[in-house]
């Protein structure tokens, strides 16, 4: 995928954007440019895949609560530090808007407020043509797959095909946030991987 259009977008919203051709330059880049701080990361199968929770965790201080025996604890620590990584679970191709969707709350509430920096992640399948069906991928395909993954009980990760605007206590997505721009607040950035990665 080309990203040049989408590059002049998100930077034209006012974010920096970095443009790798793989998963591993993504990860030597980020690990390059964060060095000796502390780092949150929100749940992502796309940092996963990338290795960044162990990698950068050997030479910042990282908050995950996927690898805490505290997770509630680990998030709010994550709250707090310098840099936050997250992935984009939509991104509009025309004109730049991100999207995410959130149970807890922590990922989403950290993209808006705190942090001197963040990061977004993305691969090329995370961007769809426009906001309307970058936010149906979000709700139709991105929020199943990960209800599926957490191992809810959701009528969409059971029946694996769609969003129903379920009333399930298990329900994972009860949150969206849509940056039509970088936040005033902190330095922002989208690390774009010419790859599938994540959901």
């Amino acid at each position: 995928m080309a990203f040049e259009a989408l590059k002049q977008t998100l930077e034209q919203n006012g974010f920096t954007v970095t443009v790798c051709a793989t998963g591993a330059e993504a990860a030597a880049y980020l690990n390059r440019v964060i060095d000796g701080t502390t780092v949150g990361c929100g749940g992502s199968m796309t940092l996963r895949q990338l290795d960044l929770y162990r990698s950068l965790g050997m030479h910042n201080t990282l908050y995950y609560h996927g690898i805490s025996e505290d997770p509630q604890e680990a998030r709010r620590k994550a709250m707090t530090t310098e840099v936050y990584l997250l992935s984009a679970n939509g991104i509009a191709e025309d004109t730049g808007e991100i999207i995410n969707i959130d149970g807890t709350g922590n990922r989403v509430a950290s993209t808006l407020f705190g942090h001197r920096r963040v990061y977004f992640v993305a691969g090329r399948n995370k961007v769809s043509p426009d906001f309307a069906a970058a936010l149906h991928r979000v709700r139709n395909v991105v929020a199943p797959k990960n209800a599926q993954r957490l191992g809810c009980k959701t009528p969409c990760a059971v029946k694996a095909d769609r969003c129903y605007n379920c009333k399930s206590p298990e329900r994972i997505c009860r949150g969206l946030v849509v940056h039509y721009q970088k936040m005033l607040s902190m330095e922002m950035e989208v690390v774009m991987v010419d790859e599938d990665l994540g959901f």
